[in-house]
């Protein structure tokens, strides 16, 4: 006779609170990341699809896809056509932690310093809202730094943050990461879905971060979310290409 299925048995201890504050998706998720790390849901194991596993659960197809969908966004399961959802590998057993690129260059002896382009109130646009859960127009917090290492320019950041969290001033962002004085606020920073790119520098990027017209530039954007699974920051940021660059660890399965 087969043995259980990790999968089901999985599931099955799945409780959802829907009193709790934290949004079902990601009781989901984090019930299921939980299950990849202690090996309870080994590498290779195929989950039930995402209709079956939201009737099981008296949950929504969007609420189960967008649990899923976080799962894959942190590498630990993806998806194929015809195939379905598949577990490829154990969450790093190592707390995660999130940082600013001022705390890098700070650790690096590269001697961070900001200059504060921008610090005011805005109505957020399409993408900010979409990426921050809010509706279009709401009041966020707009924050545009130049980041120099050792006097040069390498960064422009522009970040959003929800309105209730604009607890410091520009002078703090002058002396501090920005991830720093998000966890001052007592807000613990989870995870973090992160797009790079790369495209030319137009003549005011280039000016700005002392390029010429037409240099390659990095890009990245970020969303960045707290314990119950809410979006606190929302970051879009160019790099001077000739100055700095990403390094990305990658494990075998």
């Amino acid at each position: 006779m087969p043995g259980p299925d990790p999968a089901v048995d999985g599931m099955t201890r799945l409780v959802v609170d829907r009193n709790s504050p934290i949004p079902l998706y990601f009781q989901v998720a984090q019930h299921l990341e939980n299950a990849i790390s202690s090996g309870e849901l080994p590498t290779g194991t195929l989950l039930q699809n995402e209709v079956d596993l939201a009737r099981s659960l008296g949950l929504s197809r969007p609420t189960m896809r967008r649990a899923m969908q976080h799962l894959v966004d942190k590498g630990l399961v993806t998806r194929r056509r015809g195939i379905g959802t598949r577990v490829v590998q154990p969450k790093l057993r190592r707390p995660l932690e999130l940082t600013s690129l001022y705390d890098d260059l700070n650790r690096a002896g590269r001697k961070p310093s900001t200059e504060v382009l921008s610090f005011e109130t805005v109505d957020a646009g399409e993408d900010v809202a979409a990426g921050l859960e809010i509706s279009e127009g709401t009041p966020v917090l707009e924050l545009v730094r130049l980041r120099r290492a050792g006097g040069e320019p390498i960064a422009k950041m522009t970040n959003y943050l929800p309105d209730q969290l604009a607890r410091f001033d520009a002078d703090d962002l002058s002396d501090h990461g920005l991830y720093n004085l998000i966890r001052r606020q007592g807000i613990s920073l989870h995870s973090a879905t992160q797009t790079l790119g790369a495209r030319i520098a137009t003549a005011a990027e280039a000016r700005l971060l002392d390029e010429s017209r037409g240099a390659a530039l990095l890009t990245a954007i970020r969303i960045t979310y707290d314990d119950n699974g809410k979006a606190v920051e929302y970051g879009t940021h160019i790099y001077a290409a000739s100055r700095y660059s990403f390094e990305i660890n990658l494990l075998t399965t």
